[in-house]
């Protein structure tokens, strides 16, 4: 049998049959669709969370208390955990490479101003934050560059906060309670939105050892590090543990650096797009079952097809070829429907709502379109090995 003829035959049988085809195919093509759909959610969410943390810079490493792994036996009081202190924070301002260290104490409480109260969220840092993290000050000033352990009481307004407290008159040099202490308010921030859901704006910035005694900490919850861009990370890193060896004695601290946290964030993520992929393509088995219960319809009404082309000299692995084929291209035709649908969803949902997190993953589209078209040649196997097993003059006797 000429390659020609063997394709019309295909051709002409998908043809014939067009709505049984098109339902057949519709089976795969949904399936392909969920899973571009939700591959593409859980791809937009991976590129959020990275563009959400480099928006402050790449080049920071955040130093916290305590050991964040462990070995098999209790160390008891032999490594007792030593709070992370101010003066921590600045002996770690000599490190080889590092820029800026910013020691952070968070926590939410009311301020008020202009005589309206209100709750945000209260950062106590360092007077260097603004520079670490790449925020930008509309009026004003940042912190003063006090020393850590004798600042002054300064405040720092949000720009929500700012707007909330005083609307549009000059807030420079009022005063303000935050938590029952009096500040004086030195800046106003620019705008930054929200980063995974916290808003950056309905803030108060206030120095840090305020912060602790605001909080009644003993020690700062982080050191955040800018370091020079031309700088290894792991060099950075290692000069940051021999000064914090020598000064604790022991290692109970954790460097994360901002890849890490990417990392880690990616591989969580990547996790949940394998786990919806998956559930997508439970809808795939789904129109492989079709197209196996359509195919051995097909043998069924085609044996006297079956039967003359034996006759006239058709192999089995041809017949067989035959029906693998048509149950491969009504896969192929399924899968490309369902890729166009999901581009189009995704275009139309990522131009109507801007804010959706949706981008096409472009491996698990090669993937889904694969493993359509593999399922079409699992689920055509049996039928046609039963299409080739038929005897022709059977075949062609029967009715």
């Amino acid at each position: 049998m000429r390659w020609q003829d063997f394709v019309r035959l295909i051709a002409n049988s998908v043809a014939a049959h067009r709505m049984r085809s098109m339902l057949t195919a519709l089976g795969i093509g949904i399936g392909v669709t969920a899973v571009v759909l939700l591959t593409s959610i859980g791809e937009g969410l991976n590129r959020y969370i990275i563009e959400e943390f480099t928006q402050f810079g790449t080049t920071t490493i955040a130093v916290q208390p305590g050991k964040a792994s462990t070995l098999g036996i209790s160390p008891g009081a032999l490594n007792s955990v030593r709070p992370l202190s101010l003066a921590d924070a600045e002996a770690l301002t000599r490190a080889p490479y590092v820029l800026h260290a910013v020691p952070v104490v968070t926590g939410s409480g009311s301020i008020e101003g202009n005589g309206r109260e209100r709750n945000v969220a209260v950062y106590a840092v360092g007077p260097d934050f603004d520079q670490t993290f790449k925020f930008t000050v509309a009026a004003g000033t940042f912190l003063p560059p006090d020393e850590f352990e004798r600042a002054r009481n300064v405040a720092v307004l949000g720009a929500k906060a700012f707007k909330e407290l005083y609307g549009d008159k000059n807030a420079l040099g009022e005063r303000v309670r935050v938590g029952g202490q009096r500040y004086r308010v030195v800046g106003v921030m620019e705008p930054k939105g929200q980063v995974v859901g916290i808003d950056l704006d309905d803030t108060v910035y206030i120095p840090a050892a305020l912060g602790l005694e605001l909080f009644n900490r003993q020690g700062v919850q982080e050191i955040d590090l800018l370091y020079a861009e031309n700088a290894r990370v792991e060099e950075v890193i290692e000069g940051v543990k021999r000064i914090l060896l020598a000064r604790h004695g022991g290692e109970d601290f954790t460097i994360v650096s901002q890849q890490q946290m990417l990392d880690v964030l990616g591989s969580i993520v990547s996790v949940l797009t394998l786990g919806v992929a998956a559930l997508g393509g439970i809808s795939l088995l789904v129109g492989g079952v079709g197209i196996f219960t359509i195919m051995t319809i097909a043998v069924r009404e085609r044996t006297q097809e079956i039967g003359l082309l034996r006759a006239v000299g058709a192999r089995r692995s041809r017949i067989a070829q035959l029906f693998v084929a048509e149950a491969m291209l009504l896969s192929a035709l399924g899968g490309a429907g369902g890729l166009l649908l999901g581009f189009v969803i995704v275009g139309i949902a990522h131009l109507a709502l801007p804010a959706v997190p949706a981008r096409i993953a472009p491996l698990y589209v090669v993937l889904a379109f694969a493993i359509a078209v593999v399922i079409g040649l699992v689920a055509g196997v049996l039928p046609a090995r039963s299409a080739a097993r038929l005897e022709p003059l059977d075949a062609l006797r029967a009715e």
